[in-house]
């Protein structure tokens, strides 16, 4: 049960809405819904301990992209926009501007939960002692240049020890690139090795995830030694992984 997580539920559709606070509430969260932008911002200020928030990005009184940097500027919970399937270019520009997530409607109650979940336990790091790093806490994943990912519980440590928190889209396009390291990989050939049933990633977003990861990864993002872009071709994780088995 999670009755000490609060989630917020930002859509115009009162349909939506109760089929999400029905969800939420069997599974035990603590559901708060808004109808517009200024209900929302107005119950994030008055409930700062809100853990995760659900965005429509079509309201009735603020464009859900402007809404989606007031929210942000108010809390660091993790933001998954709620998008019709013809908005794909709201889409990227809300993952451009530091959205976590994105689900497509209309969708499976279970999905919504399961990402939600991924969600808040990404925003919870972990911390780790240099001998314990690669002990036997890690069962399976991929080290490269003193970085780890644990593909058992979808986490990326960076060289200090400490968490990388990644979204799920994140995290699928680097397991992608770190499981065909020194491989060439087109767009198309990452949307097929990315295909997920529960996480939908398309063509404009591999390059705005390419761009998130290298923020993360890169000592220079903008001279890129791990995720390089080959003009015309595609990406290239262009750094040896060792698997940990």
């Amino acid at each position: 049960m999670q009755q000490d997580i609060s989630i917020l539920i930002i859509d115009d559709d009162p349909q939506i809405c109760e089929l999400l606070c029905d969800t939420f509430d069997d599974y035990g969260y603590k559901v708060n819904t808004a109808f517009n932008g200024q209900d929302a911002l107005a119950l994030l200020s008055q409930n700062p301990s809100i853990k995760l928030i659900f965005l429509d990005l079509i309201l009735p009184d603020i464009n859900g992209l402007v809404l989606l940097q007031q929210l942000k500027s108010l809390s660091s919970a993790p933001i998954i926009m709620l998008s019709g399937l013809n908005t794909e270019s709201d889409v990227v520009v809300g993952l451009e501007m530091g959205a976590d997530d994105y689900i497509a409607k209309p969708f499976y109650p279970r999905v919504v939960v399961a990402r939600a979940k991924a969600a808040i336990r990404r925003i919870q790091p972990q911390h780790f002692t240099p001998n314990s790093l690669f002990s036997a806490t890690v069962q399976q994943g991929f080290k490269f240049d003193n970085w780890l990912l644990d593909t058992e519980n979808h986490k990326l440590f960076s060289p200090s020890q400490t968490e990388i928190v990644l979204t799920q889209g994140e995290y699928i396009l680097l397991n992608a690139l770190v499981c065909n390291a020194r491989k060439v990989l087109s767009r198309q050939k990452l949307l097929e090795l990315t295909h997920n049933e529960s996480f939908e990633i398309f063509d404009r977003t591999i390059d705005v995830l390419i761009m998130r990861l290298r923020k993360k990864l890169e000592p220079n993002p903008k001279a890129p030694t791990y995720i390089k872009t080959i003009r015309g071709v595609g990406y290239l994780f262009d750094i040896c992984c060792t698997p940990i088995k």
